[in-house]
């Protein structure tokens, strides 16, 4: 058959765009094979023709397309042939295509052994799963509650790799712990449990402690003590000593591979507990431990037995400056065991110079180091460190509100800086809300001291930032402390290089915390802690 006559007899039987295509009732096995004499409909019969022509057949096409296109006298006829069998050649592609889709559906229904409706939706089910990972557990949880589909896709264990459970007031108990790390599994890598009552109180600078007290009498959520007190005997919000406990179980395999560990005002936990805990997490990097009755000696033997990967370590007292537990030797296996800390925070407890010395001189990669409402730290520790001796890579110094801290050590720092040692260091914290100690008489507190080597030292470090915010000589009143009462720190200065003016110390009237350790600290009861 001339070729030029196919293409002239497609285009005059081609349907019109208005025209619905005609509908096919015959099975798809049926119709596989189609002929003249079986189906006398000419439309079938131009089809097969076209497609018994090979792919060399295209400069045939071409010409026999220009051929017909000469045969019309008008460019109008022209136009509209050209139009046609581009419309033609559209509506093969498309039934063409469709074909295809029908027969790999049919494919998938004998081959693949999932659900056909799981096959439609896998690669949706995919993106779905990763915009999971991403939110946090609170939000997982609250987009489980809303469908069916989403519930399936916040029981995947990727969900439920990073938890968060801390809250401003309690909320969570033991069997909401044990079920999201059963959920997580092995793939669990970072874990954050109790309550916060300030999250944004620990921010560079600052010496508000994360200290949760029972004592308040309302929080944030609008939630009186009395109200939780009423609900003892329902229903409880407290975490116990074995919230932990899924980590240790089936010899510690769903605790092996965590990273990051963060604890806030557990008040329950002790230190068989806690040691037990992070015994099984032999890959921790990040430990935070705030408010928890643990001391800080067998906590730092638990650290150094088994946490050999640490990089950063923060530990604030519950009872501040009265854990005097740490030991020389403890500080030396710390520093033997755990050789990649970077990040040094001790907070709130009694600490002598010669023991941070051997710490912040051991970690050779030491970067921060935050000894805030730290006792007994005078600043001796600093002497000829900075260069070859250790802590030549210190980039933060926090001495925030350390009692004990000298003038005459706080100079000298300065000026071994002038002298080029603490080359990196990039940020000092000296502020203390009682001013610093004299060199002979703790008691005696400078208010207003004058660093001669501090304007020359900015001069030549313009990137160097100071914070030196003391107050004013007797402006202060003493006053319990409770995480209630505890105000957000004043606006400390922050020095720095300007031609003008290179430094200013400013004074503040904030409340002091207690400087004479006679005053009693109440412990809680213990069925004050037993709250509902």
């Amino acid at each position: 058959m001339d070729s030029s006559l196919l293409i002239d007899d497609a285009v005059s039987v081609a349907p019109k765009p208005n025209l619905k295509r005609p509908c096919c009732s015959i099975s798809p096995d049926s119709s596989r094979i189609l002929s003249s004499k079986s189906n006398p409909n000419p439309l079938d019969a131009l089809l097969e023709s076209f497609l018994e022509l090979s792919d060399s057949s295209a400069v045939a096409l071409d010409l026999s397309l220009d051929r017909i296109l000469e045969s019309r006298h008008y460019d109008s006829d022209q136009n509209d042939v050209i139009d046609r069998a581009l419309r033609l050649g559209s509506a093969l592609t498309e039934a063409a295509n469709r074909s295809a889709r029908r027969r790999a559906s049919v494919h998938n229904a004998f081959v693949w052994a999932l659900p056909l409706d799981l096959t439609i939706k896998f690669c949706m089910n995919t993106v779905y799963l990763q915009v999971f990972a991403m939110l946090d557990t609170q939000s997982v949880c609250h987009a489980a509650a809303t469908c069916s589909f989403f519930h399936k896709c916040a029981a995947d264990p990727l969900c439920y790799s990073n938890i968060d459970l801390t809250t401003v007031v309690p909320k969570i108990n033991n069997m909401v712990v044990s079920t999201m790390i059963q959920r997580a599994g092995k793939d669990l890598r970072s874990l954050k449990l109790g309550v916060v009552p300030c999250p944004d109180a620990a921010s560079l600078g600052s010496s508000q402690p994360l200290v949760y007290s029972i004592r308040n009498s309302s929080d944030t959520s609008g939630f009186s003590w009395n109200d939780k007190r009423s609900r003892q005997g329902k229903e409880s919000f407290i975490l116990s000593r074995s919230c932990l406990a899924p980590l240790i179980a089936d010899g510690g395999a769903l605790g092996s591979l965590l990273r990051r560990l963060h604890l806030y005002n557990i008040d329950r936990m002790d230190n068989t507990a806690f040691g037990a805990a992070v015994s099984a997490c032999p890959s921790l990097l990040d430990l935070e431990i705030v408010g928890l009755h643990v001391e800080l000696r067998q906590t730092l033997e638990s650290v150094s037995r088994s946490c050999p990967l640490i990089e950063r370590l923060y530990f604030e007292s519950s009872k501040t400056g009265r854990d005097d537990s740490l030991k020389l030797p403890t500080c030396n296996d710390l520093v033997t065991n755990c050789p990649s800390l970077s990040s040094l925070s001790l907070r709130g407890f009694k600490l002598h110079d010669i023991k941070v010395r051997t710490l912040v001189k051991g970690f050779r990669k030491l970067k921060y180091v935050d000894f805030s409402t730290s006792y007994s730290i005078t600043g001796d520790f600093l002497r000829n460190l900075g260069g070859n001796a250790g802590a030549n890579l210190l980039e933060v110094l926090i001495l925030r509100d350390c009692m004990h801290l000298r003038e005459a050590e706080v100079s000298r720092l300065l000026s071994a800086m002038l002298a080029g040692r603490f080359v990196y260091l990039k940020h000092l914290d000296i502020s203390n809300r009682e001013g610093l100690a004299s060199d002979n008489d703790w008691s005696r507190r400078s208010f207003t001291p004058s660093f001669m080597s501090l304007g020359e030292l900015l001069d030549e470090r313009p990137n160097l930032c100071v914070l030196a915010d003391f107050p004013t000589e007797g402006s202060f009143v003493e006053e319990p402390m409770t995480s209630s009462g505890v105000n957000s720190e004043s606006d400390s200065l922050t020095s720095s290089h300007t031609s003008d003016d290179p430094l200013v110390f400013t004074s503040s009237s904030e409340s002091s915390y207690n400087s004479d350790q006679s005053h009693p600290i109440h412990e809680e009861s213990s069925d004050e802690v037993d709250y509902l």
